[in-house]
């Protein structure tokens, strides 16, 4: 349901800001061709032309493109009856330039056409209807009111002349118009495109997370089991050897029963230690960390579960390589925490997108496609921005910008 409703709104909101820019830019075109032909017309040619009425069309026409061109800026979202609205202007407008220039003997009467095709080209069925009966109608009444011209000379080479300028301008409206058009098309099936990948990802970290509680509650007993086994062993260990494997058999079973936790009942996680818990769980590979944190600083836990996933990465990427180093840099300031991570791997094809990732669909052996799609999915929630650069001697750098919600506490561990 928000899916279609997503893009519905998107196909609505985009199509008709674009279509309601092409015509203010047209009719500028209109404008100065139309003054451009009074003055031909009653100037070089000596038409005697009603320019008084002219001339007011002429006004009235810039008047309203103001009005639509600082109704577009303003940010308002159109809809198709706007755009009705605004092709109706053009069309009474258009109906009573023809009305006070010839009437139905002025060549520039087929304009009509090219209202009726910009509507039929951009607007719904029902809409494009509607407007093809405004321009018949339009045109009938300038055909039936319209004033003749008492033109000098040849009366029939300047209705020639009137039919290649009309035609010379359909040319170049129907031009702009279908260029501009397709051109926002193809640009809409990118967006959405890219919505489709989103709104599929996003629904998969949701079944996700319903497995991830599910499994969770199911863990914690055998977990608690194994802790109690392993404190058995240490007691009976008799080796330093033995002791130390011990020992860190208890800190990795503490860490993963705090993990099942923090799952069942999400609470804030102290930065600090995420860092320190991830460097147990990856003690082959170097990290070398720069930056500076508040001490005590607790952020919740999707900031948490980024910064792991991008150390795994680049840990899983420098190992392959054969060279298990990750640099890391950490700061807050201002209510924004922002991180680079970089690693010694072989890089990446600068021709991929960083966002959105796939969910379930990994470049690693053995990966699950899971990390990089959760990382994606938290930057885009807490309206961060993350960023993914070739690094220098090989290897690659990505930095993060997070607007978070920052706690710190005093609590000794």
């Amino acid at each position: 349901m928000f899916f279609r409703a997503a893009l519905s709104f998107l196909r609505m909101s985009r199509t008709e800001t674009s279509f309601l820019r092409t015509l203010s830019s047209l009719r500028w075109l209109a404008i100065g061709g139309q003054a451009a032909t009074i003055f031909i017309a009653g100037g070089l040619l000596n038409v005697d032309l009603h320019a008084s009425m002219l001339w007011a069309g002429v006004g009235t026409l810039i008047l309203f493109n103001l009005y639509a061109g600082w109704h577009l800026r303003a940010g308002g979202e159109p809809s198709h009856a706007t755009a009705v609205g605004h092709m109706l202007v053009d069309i009474v407008v258009l109906a009573w330039m023809i009305a006070w220039s010839g009437g139905i003997g002025n060549p520039f009467g087929l304009l009509f056409l090219v209202l009726i095709a910009l509507a039929a080209m951009a607007l719904p069925r029902h809409w494009a209807y509607a407007t093809a009966a405004a321009g018949v109608t339009g045109y009938g009444a300038a055909a039936i009111f319209g004033q003749p011209l008492k033109a000098p000379g040849d009366a029939y080479q300047l209705l020639l002349l009137g039919i290649v300028s009309s035609f010379l301008i359909t040319v170049v409206v129907i031009l702009i118009f279908s260029t501009r058009l397709a051109a926002d098309l193809r640009h809409r099936e990118r967006e959405l495109a890219d919505l489709s990948e989103r709104f599929a990802r996003n629904e998969g970290i949701v079944a996700l997370a319903t497995h991830a509680a599910s499994m969770a509650h199911e863990l914690n007993t055998p977990l608690a089991t194994m802790t109690l086994l392993a404190d058995e062993i240490a007691e009976q260990a008799d080796t330093d050897d033995l002791k130390a494997d011990t020992q860190v058999l208890t800190e990795l079973l503490a860490l993963c029963r705090e993990r099942v936790r923090n799952l069942a009942v999400p609470s804030e996680v102290e930065l600090e230690r995420v860092v320190e818990q991830w460097t147990l769980v990856r003690p082959t590979v170097e990290l070398h960390r720069t930056g500076i944190l508040p001490k005590g600083l607790r952020v919740e836990p999707s900031v948490a579960h980024l910064l792991q996933a991008l150390l795994n990465n680049a840990a899983d990427a420098g190992e392959q390589a054969g060279a298990p180093y990750v640099d890391l840099h950490l700061e807050c300031k201002n209510g924004m925490v922002s991180g680079m991570v970089r690693d010694y791997g072989h890089g990446f094809n600068p021709d991929q997108p960083l966002l959105p990732a796939t969910l379930f669909r990994s470049a690693k052996p053995g990966g699950l496609g899971v990390g990089l799609a959760l990382s994606h999915a938290t930057v885009e929630r807490l309206r961060g921005e993350m960023t993914m650069t070739p690094a220098s001697g090989g290897g690659v750098r990505i930095q993060f910008h997070l607007p978070v919600e920052t706690t710190v506490t005093s609590t000794a561990r």
